[in-house]
């Protein structure tokens, strides 16, 4: 079998799905490895080392001709798919119910799709985790971009000159991202802390030496999946008057509250803005998603209130070595989960749990 991969046609993504590392892996598994020419220019090894590991480097159109299993982080273009395979296998991160047009025509053409962000949170497939692999990327990189705009030291310093105080850092929402973040700005010095509607959240802030905010006197709101429930509109009243209490004090916030499969919570209005300190930093991690924070663009850095409010796209492409070497072992864990290395063939259980959630076989309506 041939697998096969192509660059994104995207500026803001510079991940890919293969690395030098996976495909050695690949190759030991039996298989043949396709890749576009120039495949390795965000990787920092150009066609020649990728060749010297044995994958063949050739024109894009090709390597959609002759692949059986093509990966692609997003959604191919309408001339990909017409390149495609009939029966071919195509494994990314596809948001099926937010490109259905995209995806009926690769069902129609009959392309097997694989969905990964579709994954269910059980420990088999953790190691598959394409969503939380990136998240911690996201994680750490808000950080280090949200001090990069900041004016001011982060950790405490003694200088002859008199002390200098720590940046205080604000994570809203302790996921994946929010964890990663908080770890990361306590590693920079910063003094931290944290809030979540998830109340099982609080034992792994404070185990990341964070200090735990949240609204008392109501229930855990956490699904059984183990993401965030909207919330009411009486937490709503009250997380209002302590996110306002809590942001006066802040120097950077990093925002990473979402809710699966909808708009990203609204969580700091104008009012908040308002009482923030100026020369403040607020990192929007959920603005793709329509942003936790009033004033985000995806995009943009926006300033209000003398408040920078930075709105950047796809953020782990902005670390993209790391995040595709993370992403690649997330693929061929998958891959070498339902690949036969003696019969040289893909076996897709529909039974199986992993099959069931990301396998998306029927037209979507």
């Amino acid at each position: 079998m041939i697998i096969g991969s192509i660059l994104e046609d995207d500026i803001h993504e510079k991940r890919t799905l293969l690395t030098p590392e996976t495909i050695k892996k690949f190759i030991q598994l039996g298989l043949n490895v396709n890749l576009e020419n120039n495949f390795g220019r965000f990787l920092n090894v150009n066609d020649q080392d990728l060749k010297n590991i044995g994958a063949n480097c050739i024109l894009k159109n090709q390597v959609l001709n002759l692949s059986d299993i093509i990966l692609k982080i997003n959604c191919p273009t309408l001339d990909e798919i017409s390149l495609l395979k009939n029966n071919a296998i195509l494994i990314g991160n596809f948001f099926p119910h937010v490109n259905k047009e995209t995806i009926n025509k690769l069902i129609n053409k009959k392309v097997k799709v694989f969905s990964l962000e579709l994954l269910p949170r059980i420990t088999r497939a953790q190691s598959m985790d394409i969503l939380s692999s990136q998240a911690n990327i996201a994680g750490y990189k808000a950080v280090i971009d949200s001090i990069y705009e900041f004016n001011k030291a982060v950790p405490m310093m003694m200088t002859a000159a008199g002390t200098i105080t720590p940046a205080k850092f604000f994570v809203i929402g302790a996921g994946v991202a929010g964890l990663q973040a908080i770890a990361t700005a306590k590693r920079l010095g910063g003094v931290v802390s944290a809030t979540d509607v998830r109340l099982a959240s609080k034992e792994q802030v404070e185990s990341l030496g964070g200090k735990f905010v949240f609204v008392e006197g109501v229930q855990n709101l956490e699904t059984a999946g183990g993401y965030a429930k909207e919330v009411g509109e009486d937490y709503k009243r009250k997380q209002d008057e302590l996110l306002k209490k809590t942001l006066a004090s802040q120097d950077i916030v990093i925002c990473t509250a979402l809710v699966p499969g909808k708009k990203a919570p609204r969580i700091i209005n104008e009012e908040m803005l308002a009482v923030m300190k100026r020369g403040s930093i607020i990192f929007d991690l959920a603005v793709e998603q329509g942003g936790n924070c009033i004033y985000s663009e995806s995009g943009k850095i926006v300033e209000k209130f003398g408040i920078k409010i930075l709105g950047y796209k796809n953020v782990p492409s902005r670390i993209s070595e790391t995040a595709s070497n993370l992403l690649s072992r997330n693929i061929y864990n998958f891959i070498s989960s339902i690949y036969d290395k003696d019969t040289k063939s893909v076996k897709i259980d529909e039974n199986d749990e992993i099959i069931k959630s990301i396998y998306i076989k029927d037209v979507l309506n």
